[in-house]
C-alpha cells in the first residue's frame, strides 16, 4: 500500500517532463516502476490473463511462484526453479541452460517471464524449458522485444538479447517443432517511447497502451506446446 502511495504521489506531482523531443534523460531509469506499473509488465499481465486456463496442474516459475498464484487455475503444485542454494524458496537447483541438472517430464506448465534476455545461450535454455514439461505440457513465455538494458541484470549476470516475433518463431519452433509454438506480441510507438523514457503504464489511457503496431513490437508472448 505505501509503495503505491508513492508511485502515485509521484505520478501526480512530477509530470514526465522529460518526453520533449530534445530531452536525453529518461523521466525513470527502473522502466516506471518508481512511478506506477511498467508497461511491460502491463503487457505480461494481459498475456497471462489470456492464457490462465493453461496455468493448471504443477507449475514451474524461475525465483518466485507470483504469476502461479495470481493467474493459476486448479494448480496442484508450485515449483521455482533457481540456479543454486541461494533462494530459499527454490524447489528446484539447476541450471535451465544444462538439461543434466534439470528434472525431465515433470511439468504442465512453466511461466517463464523475461528470462530468455538475460540468458547467453538462449538456445540452449528453450531445450531446458522443452525438457522440464510431460508431454501436453505448454511453456508460456514473454521476452523484450523494445527496451532500454536492465542495468540490475546487466552487471550481474549481463543483458544480452532483444527479439523479434520472427525469430522468436524461428527459436522455439526449432525446439518445440512447427506448428506448436504461437508468438504475438503487444506495443505501438507510444507505448515503446513512453517503455524507453520510463513512463508508467498509470499515465497512458487504455487505448494507447492496447493499439497494436507490428513494427513496434515491445513484449513479445510465446506459447509453446510440447507433444
Amino acid at each position: 500500500m505505501v509503495k503505491k502511495i508513492l508511485q502515485l504521489l509521484k505520478r501526480t506531482f512530477t509530470k514526465p517532463e522529460g518526453l520533449e523531443l530534445d530531452a536525453v534523460g529518461p523521466v525513470s531509469r527502473f522502466f516506471g516502476e518508481d512511478r506506477g506499473t511498467p508497461i511491460d509488465r502491463y503487457y505480461i499481465d494481459k498475456f497471462l490473463t489470456r492464457q490462465s486456463h493453461l496455468i493448471t496442474g504443477t507449475v514451474l516459475e524461475i525465483a518466485d511462484n507470483k504469476y502461479s498464484k495470481m493467474y493459476g487455475r486448479n494448480v496442484s503444485r508450485y515449483e521455482i526453479l533457481y540456479i543454486n542454494g541461494d533462494n530459499p524458496k527454490a524447489t528446484i537447483i539447476g541450471d535451465l541452460t544444462n538439461t543434466e541438472t534439470l528434472p525431465g517430464n515433470k511439468i504442465d506448465c512453466f511461466v517463464c517471464t523475461q528470462t530468455f534476455n538475460f540468458i547467453y545461450n538462449f538456445s540452449d535454455a528453450i531445450q531446458g524449458a522443452f525438457h522440464v514439461l510431460k508431454p501436453g505440457g505448454y511453456l508460456l513465455a514473454t521476452v523484450a522485444g523494445l527496451s532500454q538494458v536492465s542495468r540490475y541484470d546487466m552487471d550481474r549476470w549481463g543483458d544480452y538479447w532483444r527479439f523479434t516475433t520472427l525469430s522468436a518463431k524461428k527459436t522455439f519452433e526449432a525446439v518445440f517443432g512447427t506448428g506448436n509454438v504461437d508468438v504475438d506480441y503487444y506495443g505501438n510507438c507510444l507505448a515503446a517511447v513512453s517503455l524507453l523514457r520510463g513512463v508508467a503504464a498509470e499515465e497512458l489511457s487504455k487505448e494507447g497502451l492496447d493499439s497494436k503496431d507490428h513494427d513496434y513490437e515491445v513484449t513479445i508472448t510465446i506459447v509453446a506446446k510440447k507433444l
